[in-house]
């Protein structure tokens, strides 16, 4: 066994000594080096639960439980978290030109909260760099989304989106437009009705100009109105969209957080967003009548947590700041707990799950 559970315990204490940043480099380097050592074994499709797979977008999903973006923002550990056993893996946000991101520190653990904020500023190694890493991947070789951004001084949004998609969209299992990070000025405007769709539109044009046309994904905030959600799903259904990222990170800091730590500018995930962006997924699964695959994310740090996404909408879902509290054996827990759950109520798949709470 490549992660024993009794092991993250022990390496916790000491990663939880260093920069919060620097901790998650090492995480993405170890990743880098455990596959290629054989230090990670392959998980069978479905980690061996059928009862797991699903067919998506025409894609064989063989569990719904992904990494989500913002862990390996520049494609260098592709294959080491399929290995982990997750089902896909969605890389990013990339922008076109490198970027640097935010003045550090600019990522910060709330462990009595289990709990990240973080203020990043899409850094990463740009779109031509990341083209590069996927272009040595074997097509096929696991599923892998491809999170875009806007670099900070462009005007003009959707021509970053534009540009991204057309390098980018070949090499993409699935695309997602990001709109909703809150460490980019101005970007969250973007979410309005009538700059939504402007930009929706530049973006289908710009993916159905390609030979082989990825599906294409909005990534929405948690921190919504009642207005925007109606609106999101509305330009969701009809301008074309293939599905949604319900959600993103909040700037909302519940009481129960650390003061000192909470009053960081930036994103919060973790344990906290759980409740909130749980109900904003069932919101936008009732707006959009059960008609577009949603991927669940925010707070999911347990097979309990993960099916309450699905039975509220969710067809796929992610983690990601549970792994710096729990460790990579986090996503075997989950996939060995997740058919026991759904047997529990009577679901022989995946599929027969989704919406559950609906009906």
């Amino acid at each position: 066994m490549a992660f024993p559970d009794w092991l993250y315990p022990l390496l916790r204490p000491i990663l939880f000594q260093l920069d919060a940043e620097r901790a998650h480099r090492l995480a993405v380097r170890a990743l880098q080096t455990c596959p290629r050592a054989g230090a990670i074994p392959a998980p069978a499709a479905g980690d061996g639960h059928d009862a797991l797979r699903q067919i998506i977008w025409s894609r064989v999903f063989p569990n719904p439980l992904g990494l989500a973006a913002g862990f390996d923002k520049n494609a260098e550990a592709i294959a080491g978290a399929l290995a982990l056993g997750f089902g896909f893996v969605e890389i990013g946000s990339v922008t076109p030109r490198p970027q640097a991101g935010n003045p550090r520190p600019r990522l910060f653990r709330l462990v009595g909260a289990r709990a990240i904020i973080n203020r990043m500023g899409f850094n990463n190694d740009g779109m031509e760099a990341v083209a590069a890493r996927l272009r040595k991947r074997v097509r096929g070789d696991g599923i892998v989304g491809v999170n875009l951004g806007k670099n900070k001084e462009t005007e003009d949004a959707a021509a970053d989106y534009e540009t991204g998609i057309a390098t980018l969209g070949p090499l993409a299992d699935y695309l997602v437009i990001n709109v909703s990070s809150p460490n980019t000025p101005g970007l969250r405007a973007l979410q309005g009705k009538e700059p939504l769709v402007a930009l929706v539109e530049r973006a289908r044009a710009a993916r159905d100009a390609l030979s082989a046309r990825p599906p294409l994904l909005l990534k929405i905030a948690p921190d919504l109105t009642a207005e925007d959600r109606i609106d999101i799903a509305e330009v969701a259904l009809l301008h074309g969209l293939d599905g949604l990222i319900v959600s993103n990170t909040t700037i909302a800091r519940p009481p129960e957080l650390d003061p000192v730590l909470a009053a960081e500018a930036g994103g919060l995930s973790g344990a906290p967003l759980m409740a909130p962006a749980t109900a904003l997924l069932r919101d936008m699964y009732r707006l959009t009548e059960g008609r577009l695959p949603l991927i669940g994310v925010g707070g999911v740090a347990s097979a309990a947590d993960a099916y309450a996404k699905i039975r509220a909408g969710a067809s796929l879902v992610q983690l990601y700041s549970a792994l710096v509290f729990e460790g990579p054996g986090l996503v075997r827990r989950i996939l060995a707990d997740l058919p026991g759950l759904l047997a529990a109520d009577g679901f022989a798949t995946i599929d027969a799950a989704i919406g559950a709470d609906f009906r």
